[in-house]
């Protein structure tokens, strides 16, 4: 059995990851593709319960060599008990967030070591990386007008503009240094293209 493809959608607040990765699940559901849908932090109980912890604007401040190592440990279990498995047996994984993610709000936004992350996310994952990260990119200011609309914030949503533009910048950062992998994609046009470039993107893992 050949082994599955892991897919990741990464993007700031408010850019239309959760639209898009349901649209991804069911266009491959439609094709009979066996397909997981997940997320970070979180994915199994340990993780949702770390992801509680991380997202909690009320607990004590959170000291940002804390939050990274809480990430990783969430990851950690995320793809032992979850992502591995699934791939394993020959079936596709979408995870809304994954080690970009880190390097965006903690590298990015936190201004931690790039290479402490680096040393982590070799440490938790070994060999693993995605096959496909879609990264959808707006401008902060559309992207938080929109998360705005969602509901009360939780504490990352709840860091500045100037946080929110470095974690931009880093994503971007990102695509540059991994542009076989990452598929840049704009979010402030028409859902309808959006979902047309997707399709795009995904075809040649379809061949």
């Amino acid at each position: 059995m050949s082994r599955g493809k892991f897919i990741t959608f990464e993007g700031g607040e408010g850019v239309g990851k959760t639209t898009n990765v349901t649209f991804v699940f069911e266009y491959l559901q439609a094709r009979k593709i066996p397909v997981i849908l997940t997320r970070e932090p979180g994915g199994t109980k340990l993780a949702e319960k770390l992801r509680t912890l991380l997202l909690d604007k009320k607990s004590e401040a959170i000291a940002e060599e804390a939050e990274l190592l809480l990430m990783f440990a969430a990851r950690a279990q995320h793809i032992k008990h979850v992502i591995e498995p699934a791939l394993a047996r020959g079936d596709w994984v979408i995870c809304d967030r994954f080690t970009d993610a880190t390097y965006a709000y903690q590298g990015g936004g936190r201004n931690m070591k790039i290479s402490t992350i680096e040393g982590l996310e070799n440490l938790v994952q070994g060999s693993l990386r995605p096959d496909l990260t879609i990264l959808l990119d707006a401008p902060v200011k559309i992207g938080m007008e929109r998360a705005g609309k969602r509901g009360e914030f939780d504490r990352f949503e709840s860091e500045t503009m100037q946080f929110f533009e470095n974690v931009r910048r880093a994503y971007l950062l990102q695509a540059e240094i991994h542009p076989q992998r990452i598929k840049l994609i704009k979010a402030n046009q028409q859902l309808t293209d959006i979902q047309q470039i997707i399709i795009n993107v995904l075809s040649p893992l379809l061949r």
